[in-house]
């Protein structure tokens, strides 16, 4: 298993709606979360939209987004959270995370 921190960054303007969709997330995009090894997932937003992201993967954070490259729930969503990024390269969200090195863990 591997933890992974990483960092996205959601348009201010954009928020509200951002945390809608959240709200009502597809039973399928749940179900390709799972499938591709992604649990213990969380994220946390600040005001302005700076987001982090938590997620526990079974095998390593590349293979666990490759798989969900592959869902087409996961195809449908990334276009649709699209437009909520602030991503200067443009691209899905998926690929902008900026994965953070981690620095301290305690069981």
């Amino acid at each position: 298993m591997q933890r992974v921190g990483f960092l996205l960054k959601v348009k201010e303007d954009r928020i509200p709606e951002y945390k809608a969709h959240h709200r009502a997330v597809s039973p399928d995009m749940l179900d390709a979360l799972r499938r591709n090894g992604w649990g213990n997932y969380s994220l946390f937003m600040r005001p302005d939209g700076l987001m982090f992201g938590y997620v526990e993967v079974s095998d390593d954070f590349r293979a666990a987004l490759d798989g969900m490259s592959g869902e087409d729930a996961n195809s449908r969503w990334q276009t649709l959270m699209e437009p909520f990024f602030e991503s200067p390269g443009g691209g899905r969200p998926d690929e902008n995370m900026v994965e953070l090195e981690e620095v301290f863990h305690l069981d």
